[in-house]
Parts: structure tokens; sequence; C-alpha cells
């Protein structure tokens, strides 16, 4: 038995840009921080250390969050790790792993998101470059859309 699980809740870095693939799947790419506070040994004072994580919304949930989601708003996010290989202009292999997202919640006020929608679930896939490896829905899945 293996779990494959990340949790984030953070803020979104940059305003999110919903792009298709061949097949019609949408694709969506943010970044969201997450801080911590770590003390700094030499000046005895707490420090807010922030992380970058890259998130990957597929299909339905891709667009939701295009429409819904500014920079700087926070979002709940659920999914998996999953790191890939590709080769950059020049020909070197180059390594990123993102997070998958299968499962999102707006989070804040109604104001600050405009309408919420309930939180999505959706099949997750792979991206950039931008081609078409979206698995296959089964029929044993709940999907709410």
């Amino acid at each position: 038995m293996s779990v494959n699980k990340v949790i984030l809740l953070g803020r979104v870095g940059n305003e999110p840009e919903v792009k298709y693939m061949p097949s019609g799947n949408a694709v969506l790419n943010l970044s969201i921080a997450t801080n911590r506070k770590i003390k700094n040994q030499e000046s005895d004072t707490w420090e807010d250390k922030t992380e970058w994580h890259r998130v990957v919304f597929f299909n339905k949930p891709a667009e939701i969050v295009s429409q819904y989601v500014k920079k700087g708003q926070q979002l709940y996010v659920e999914g998996r790790l999953q790191t890939r290989k590709w080769q950059d202009k020049d020909g070197i292999e180059k390594y990123s792993t993102d997070i998958i997202s299968d499962n999102f919640t707006f989070v804040g006020s109604k104001s600050d998101n405009l309408e919420e929608p309930t939180k999505t679930q959706q099949p997750p896939s792979n991206e950039k470059p931008v081609e078409d490896h979206s698995p296959q829905q089964s029929d044993d899945m709940d999907v709410p859309f």
C-alpha cells in the first residue's frame, strides 16, 4: 500500500489562465504560496519562509478556477505529486514536480471570490507541453458535474 496525497492552503501567486489541449480538454497551471515561521538563529527573530508550489487543474475544475480565482486569493487544494521529465529548447532534460489537483475549495468570503461554487473533483492528468494525457473516466467515479 502507498499514499500520494498533498494538501495545501495558500495564496494564488499568478492570475489563472486556462489553456486547451488539442483534444479540447482544459488545463490550468497555478503557483500557490504557503508560509511557515522559522527562527533565525543569528538574529533570534521569527521570519516567514515562503514555499511555492506548482498546481495543475484539468477539465471543468480548470475552467472554474480560471473563472473565480484571482491572484492573492486563498485556495485549498488536494491532489497528488507527479514528477515529469521534459526537454528544454536546448534539448537538456529537465524534471518538474507538480501537484495534480483532484479537489479544491475556495477560501474566504463571497466578496473575495465573487460567486463561490462548491468544491469540485475531476480525474487528474499530465501537462507541459500541453498534450492530451487525461485518463478515461470510469463508471465508478463520482463526478459532481
